[in-house]
């Protein structure tokens, strides 16, 4: 049904477009108490094994929808009514900005791909804050939020301007991200080296604790895919030194080289950030490394194409306690976390594990 309606509606607007339409209706229906107690029913369904306990908090399951789809945090409910079970918002920057020009948004079907080249566009951190403090939850859900560097802020002045929102954020999110891997901000992936990267993110770390004195808000760092394996070593080497929560794996792609792209070449060279299923095995092997260079010591977060719950389970034995989704939302509809999580489920009752946790890493520990 979602797949013709994608057909004959969506893939004929423009995606930014066809976006906001979709996210407009998901949150209409989210404010109807009773059609959003059935929706929660029959898309939500809960699975006793998949339950997971990580950065301090107990979730239903590992499944999460990754940054990008509600930069401003305006519609946490009605994507936890979808079965999400974190939700992480942003990405966010210190002041708001509207991002790039647009078109900025660009479906590569065939592929079942995207191409984004948004810049940050959200309301700036001191906005979001005051949403997130006023937010009264219908279902219980984990918020992650997900900063960045404000487009105009020389990367002298980055550490500040991440600062300034962590300070902000921080008392309204389960956990933190530091963005410094989206390519559509000039100088931001410089920020990944670690003599850059290790300033930044305890900077980061001391105005989390600042603002939040009470608990320790969990700090995660995401990263490129397109990092060369000596960098994401280093990465993994400094999230271990300085006693971070978790690294995200991966972000969007510059690359298009290898990927086995149909899409025609106009679109293919477009600029901007390639997501979706030609990402998948790169995404995946960045994560196998940095479990076999963290273990357990901190928690691994995979993302990057994937489509279907063997997607999901494959990173989970590659060492990922948390999965995100985005782009592949956008092509199967408000039935896609369902189906993840009933394959889940499955694949594990089926699986030598006896619990989730169990699985986390059994690929990696059985090759070393």
């Amino acid at each position: 049904m979602y797949r013709i309606l994608f057909t004959l509606l969506f893939s004929r607007m423009d995606p930014e477009e066809a976006h906001h339409l979709a996210f407009r209706w998901i949150r209409r229906v989210a404010r109807v108490p009773v059609l959003r107690t059935f929706v929660a029913a029959v898309l939500a369904p809960r699975y006793e094994e998949l339950r997971t306990e990580t950065l301090g908090r107990r979730l239903h399951s590992p499944f999460g929808l990754a940054a990008g789809f509600d930069k401003n945090a305006v519609g946490i409910d009605g994507l936890a009514m979808l079965g999400f079970d974190h939700v992480e918002i942003g990405t966010v920057t210190g002041e708001p900005q509207p991002g790039n020009p647009k078109k900025r948004l660009f479906r590569l079907v065939t592929d079942r791909a995207l191409i984004n080249r948004m810049g940050f566009n959200n309301d700036g951190s001191l906005a979001v804050a005051a949403r997130l403090a006023s937010r009264r939850p219908v279902f219980r859900t984990v918020v992650g939020v997900n900063i960045g560097k404000t487009k105009t802020v020389p990367e002298s002045e980055a550490a500040a301007d991440y600062v300034k929102s962590a300070e902000r954020l921080a008392p309204h999110a389960d956990y933190l991200v530091v963005n410094v891997s989206s390519p559509n901000t000039p100088g931001l992936r410089s920020l990944q080296a670690v003599d850059q990267l290790r300033p930044l993110l305890t900077a980061v770390r001391e105005a989390a604790d600042r603002a939040v004195p009470a608990r320790r808000v969990p700090l995660l760092v995401k990263i490129a895919p397109d990092l060369a394996d000596e960098d994401i070593d280093a990465v993994a080497d400094l999230a271990v030194e300085l006693g971070l929560d978790g690294i995200i794996a991966t972000n969007t792609t510059v690359a298009r080289e290898g990927l086995g792209l149909t899409s025609g070449p106009d679109l293919v060279q477009e600029t901007g950030g390639l997501s979706g299923a030609p990402l998948k095995a790169r995404s995946l092997e960045v994560l196998r490394r940095l479990h076999a260079r963290v273990g357990d010591r901190i928690t691994l977060v995979g993302v990057g194409g994937i489509e279907n719950a063997e997607d999901a389970w494959q990173r989970i034995l590659a060492g990922a306690t948390l999965v995100q989704g985005y782009s592949a939302f956008i092509y199967q509809g408000p039935f896609w976390a369902r189906s993840i999580h009933k394959g889940l489920a499955a694949r594990l009752r089926t699986s030598p594990y006896a619990t989730l946790a169990d699985a986390v890493g059994a690929d990696v520990r059985t090759s070393a």
